[in-house]
């Protein structure tokens, strides 16, 4: 790859994290990106996919593509599982074939939540609802075609893009004087900025070692405290109320604890990770605006 440029292919790219992909790679000028949407090419057609990069000489493509809806998957089930498995082993087997590094996002939910310490990456997997299930398949799919593959797991992630939880509480304390949040559930908030810094890295890294990686903002909260959070760097004189998972029944199961250890991707790829209050007080400023 040396003397050329390197073409950097990216999925999904109106979602959270290919949207704060594309607002990066204008201070990558050195390198040739190269973004799709769903419409553009279809990842889960396999013949769209194989002709794509027949056409397009690629070095590195980062899967940020993906069926987000917890909730709906439980309902959508074949969409989910096309979206989040079937489609990531297609852009496998071809990436393989066509030589190329993939970078595939995966997700905290491929963990039952029964943990007390944050997830090494080697930890026993068994997802409680059916997007941690498609989830899972997706990145053993990834891992089984493409040897030289990375996942990179990730939690909680937001944005000033999309739909998201810290865009979701923003607009209910604007039009409410009290809201309900669980506090049994623990995890790691993640900017959506954060990470696509994280995964350019990754993709401009040579002989970066593939396998799979943990990455999500400093510190373990709540929902609960995640909203007070909001909340508070809003100014907002909303209340907000704790309460527990079984008052607030959802169509899928979350894990109770979801937490993920991201030493050996901070020590691999010499990362330094924002605490998570940090990253959101940015994020709100965005928000605002």
């Amino acid at each position: 790859m040396n003397g050329k440029v390197k073409t950097i292919w990216i999925t999904g790219a109106n979602g959270q994290v290919g949207s704060e992909l594309r607002k990066l790679a204008t201070f990558y000028p050195k390198y040739n990106f190269l973004f799709t949407t769903r419409e553009d090419v279809p990842i889960h057609d396999a013949a769209l996919v194989e002709k794509f990069l027949f056409h397009n000489p690629v070095d590195v493509c980062i899967n940020a593509a993906a069926y987000t809806a917890v909730d709906l998957a439980e309902k959508e089930r074949e969409q989910a599982m096309l979206v989040n498995a079937t489609a990531p082993g297609y852009l496998a087997s071809a990436c393989y074939l066509h030589n190329v590094r993939l970078i595939h996002i995966s997700t905290d939910y491929v963990f039952d939540g029964n943990g007390k310490v944050p997830y090494l990456e080697d930890d026993a997997v068994d997802p409680v609802n059916f997007y941690g299930q498609t989830k899972l398949i997706g990145e053993q799919e990834v891992l089984r075609l493409h040897l030289q593959s990375i996942v990179v797991r990730t939690s909680w992630v937001y944005s000033t893009f999309g739909k998201n939880f810290v865009k979701t509480i923003y607009k209910l304390i604007k039009e409410r004087k009290e809201i309900s949040v669980v506090n049994d559930q623990f995890g790691c908030p993640t900017y959506a900025a954060d990470l696509a810094n994280a995964l350019l890295l990754i993709a401009i890294t040579d002989n970066a070692p593939p396998g799979i990686y943990h990455y999500c903002n400093k510190g373990i909260i709540s929902w609960y405290d995640f909203a007070e959070a909001i909340c508070t760097l809003s100014n907002s004189s909303c209340v907000v109320f704790p309460i527990a998972t079984s008052h607030y029944p959802t169509p899928a199961k979350r894990p109770a604890f979801s937490a993920l250890n991201t030493e050996k991707i901070k020590k691999t790829f010499h990362l330094s990770i924002p605490d998570w209050k940090q990253s959101l007080k940015i994020c709100l400023q965005d928000i605002v605006q």
